[in-house]
């Protein structure tokens, strides 16, 4: 049954010009959907260590402490004013081979390349998390901080309870945008020969000239996706929506 719905899908699309042969292949198949796999895989660990070291950056930056906001803000300045396909290549080609020197070669190294494309990717998109964050928490009016300081609660308290509620509520459309561009951002995985769905499919159409057919595969997977992660981002909106405040 399927093999026939696959033979008058490649039949369809051959009157169309566009050549699906491929799918006939197991070998290419499968390392295809490995591609689709990993893809998946990398977002996965990368969204909530962006939300995680993005929450963290962002209560750094509004802790009011030099000595803290100061290396947070330099590191997000770096971050988002240079190429994430550069800071993958750095702490790929540079600090992994620093820290392979160190553990006394690479075979005693445990960053694998996929580890190195979630860790930058994450990171770099926490970058903009935290400046989203901190528009955030620095909006929240200064009479409910007043009440809570005068309830007795701490700073870390008041983040937590008070304004790190309110500043997700404003902040979430940009989160949402940061994390739809997360999504695309795993395609530099490539660079490095991790088999997310970009390298697989170049690996297919070097060997089948078949750029196109497999492009618009790639498009709509990625649309996909990110039409999945809009769509949560959308509905956590009108959860999380206060009348009057924010989103």
């Amino acid at each position: 049954m399927i093999d026939a719905v696959l033979q008058r899908f490649i039949a369809g699309a051959a009157t169309l010009g566009l050549h699906y042969d491929f799918l006939l292949s197991g070998g290419e198949v499968r390392s295809w959907l490995a591609g689709m796999a990993m893809t998946l895989l990398l977002v996965v660990l990368a969204i909530p260590l962006s939300l995680a070291a993005g929450t963290a950056f962002a209560a750094a930056l509004t802790s009011g402490r030099p000595w803290l906001a100061g290396p947070v803000r330099a590191y997000v300045e770096l971050t988002r004013n240079t190429p994430t396909l550069v800071q993958l290549m750095f702490a790929f080609f540079a600090l992994n081979m620093l820290l392979s020197r160190a553990l006394g070669g690479a075979a005693h190294n445990p960053f694998s390349p996929v580890f190195w494309v979630v860790a930058v990717t994450g990171l770099h998109v926490a970058a903009f998390h935290a400046e989203a964050l901190r528009g955030g928490i620095e909006a929240v009016p200064a009479p409910l901080v007043e009440a809570a300081q005068a309830t007795g609660f701490s700073g870390l308290e008041i983040l937590r309870y008070v304004t790190l509620p309110l500043a997700l509520r404003t902040a979430l459309p940009a989160l949402v945008n940061n994390l739809v561009n997360l999504v695309k951002l795993t395609t530099i995985g490539s660079a490095i020969a991790v088999n997310e769905v970009t390298y697989a499919s170049i690996m297919i159409w070097t060997q089948r000239d078949n750029v196109l057919e497999l492009m618009i595969v790639i498009l709509l997977f990625f649309g996909l996706i990110n039409l999945t992660v809009s769509r949560i981002g959308r509905l956590v909106e009108r959860r999380l929506a206060v009348p009057g405040y924010g989103a």
